[in-house]
């Protein structure tokens, strides 16, 4: 940041009074700028039919990881919640309609300032179709994921805690709510867990 947002002067990086670390904070007007992180919010869309469940991918048409699948998810906006913006976000990229389930995974990738969150979800139909940023979705079954393509750790770690919940529940148990931090470059496919 170089620049005040409230009256366009300076900034410079330095600890506020009262503060343990440092903000960019205007020369001129005093106004200190806070930069926090982003949230990613997305769904786990899964369809199930006669004992076959398959999970909703998307490959990606943009940048950071072109071509790459992923789950559903982006940006949360202002102004909405987190299960809206992960029934927005299942909509812009698959074109799916779903019905949202509980919070799953919530993923510190602090090295990028970002938290991750997925919620478990039934797709509705399968009336689903690539949006702007997604080259093709696709429906698939555990063997068949593209293990080695998906586009960053939080997939590989939310997707590998879906399935392992999967065995629980076929033993009688049931989805649980799973948080980590995740270390692991966002460009690689391996989820380096702590």
């Amino acid at each position: 940041m170089k620049f005040c947002s409230e009256c366009a002067s300076p900034v410079s990086l330095q600890i506020p009074a009262g503060d343990n670390r440092p903000r960019y904070v205007c020369t001129s007007c005093a106004a200190i700028h806070y930069q926090n992180p982003k949230m990613v919010l997305g769904s786990v869309p899964v369809w199930e039919r006669d004992g076959e469940l398959k999970i909703l991918l998307c490959k990606r048409a943009i940048e950071p990881r072109y071509g790459y699948w992923t789950l559903p998810a982006g940006f949360m906006e202002n102004n909405e919640t987190t299960a809206e913006a992960a029934v927005r976000e299942t909509q812009e990229e698959a074109g799916a309609n779903i019905r949202l389930g509980q919070l799953f995974t919530l993923l510190n990738v602090a090295r990028v300032h970002q938290v991750h969150m997925f919620y478990l979800a039934e797709l509705l139909d399968l009336d689903f179709h690539p949006g702007e940023e997604s080259l093709d979705v696709q429906l698939f079954s555990e063997k068949d994921i593209p293990w080695d393509e998906l586009a960053f750790p939080t997939i590989r770690t939310t997707l590998e805690l879906f399935f392992a919940d999967r065995v629980k529940i076929r033993e009688g148990g049931s989805y649980g709510f799973h948080t980590q931090d995740i270390t692991a470059s966002m460009r690689t496919p391996e989820a380096n867990t702590k």
